[in-house]
């Protein structure tokens, strides 16, 4: 079988037995295709003829020939290492070449957060108040444009957990129910701005833009009544943070970022955030007690009488 059809095979293999989503199977694809181009132009046709230096080339040739950061390089590698461990369990090889080929390492980078300030200003920014009745009558599209940053500042959640909210996953007023990486489902209280924003969205926009759709059970739709997408997110925050006159940049992600942030300033512990991000691990949690420890630094710096010369 040659190399791009057993690549089928795998990617068949994940999406059938390992229940990958359909982004994830996408990400494999790209991934793999790029292994693909790289063994043709090292004329490799059999996958017994691939040893740890081929896959260490290939790791050096996606930082030299496609300009890639070490976090996208250690992704790539983690798809190629899976693709290696498959072959081998299935009996396609003997060996694994890429078994011992470890990814570079990133270098520390902390998560960009924006002040509450600056995030009020961005949620003002976005749409109206949804006390404002006359304002909310006006500007319907922007009523859910609002909610949808109410509700990523309020959970901390990923731009692709509230994609794929339904109306149903809105417990009640206080609650949502978030599916994570690998579908894993959580449940994140809901703070009382986000909730008048949702609750005015619900009431007042939603209705309408479902009846220009086909029924779609997704919380937050288009101008077409369908499921409103990931770059329209990205969008609309852009274009809320552009009228705030805000100099950071502002993704789906920054808003995230704030959220932990200010729940670790606000004295919250770490692992509670831990669960209210979904982490699988508390480690990817503690990277935000670095922001506040540089704000404690800077706290005590001003103001303690014996922190200066």
């Amino acid at each position: 079988m040659s190399i791009a059809n057993q690549v089928e095979t795998y990617l068949r293999h994940l999406r059938v037995e390992r229940g990958a989503s359909k982004n994830t199977i996408a990400a494999y694809r790209r991934d793999l295709e790029r292994y693909q181009r790289f063994l043709v132009d090292r004329g490799v046709t059999s996958f017994e003829s691939i040893d740890e230096l081929t896959v260490t080339d290939f790791s050096t040739a996606l930082t030299t020939r496609w300009g890639m950061a070490a976090t996208s390089v250690a992704r790539v590698l983690s798809g190629v290492r899976g693709f290696h461990k498959y072959l081998l369990l299935e009996g396609v090889t003997q060996s694994d070449g890429a078994a011992r080929v470890k990814p570079p390492k990133p270098p520390k980078r902390l998560p960009k957060a924006i002040t509450l300030q600056e995030v009020e200003a961005l949620l003002a920014s976005a749409g109206p108040d949804p006390a404002d009745l006359d304002a909310v009558a006006l500007n319907p599209i922007r009523v859910r444009d609002r909610a949808i940053l109410e509700l990523l500042y309020a959970t901390g959640a990923r731009v692709s957990e509230i994609v794929a909210l339904d109306v149903d996953d809105v417990i009640d007023p206080t609650l949502i129910r978030l599916f994570g990486k690998g579908s894993k489902e959580r449940i994140v209280p809901v703070g009382s701005y986000a909730q008048r924003a949702l609750d005015a969205y619900l009431v007042r926009v939603r209705p309408t833009l479902a009846a220009l759709g086909k029924g779609t059970p997704a919380l937050f739709l288009n101008q077409r009544g369908s499921r409103l997408s990931r770059q329209s997110i990205w969008q609309i925050i852009s274009d809320a943070a552009a009228k705030a006159k805000l100099t950071a940049d502002v993704s789906p992600h920054t808003l995230r970022h704030s959220f932990a942030t200010h729940l670790l300033e606000g004295g919250a512990d770490v692992r509670v955030v831990q669960e209210l991000l979904g982490h699988s691990s508390v480690a990817t949690t503690q990277i935000y007690t670095l922001i506040t420890v540089d704000a404690l630094r800077e706290v005590y710096a001003s103001a303690h009488p014996r922190a200066r010369r």
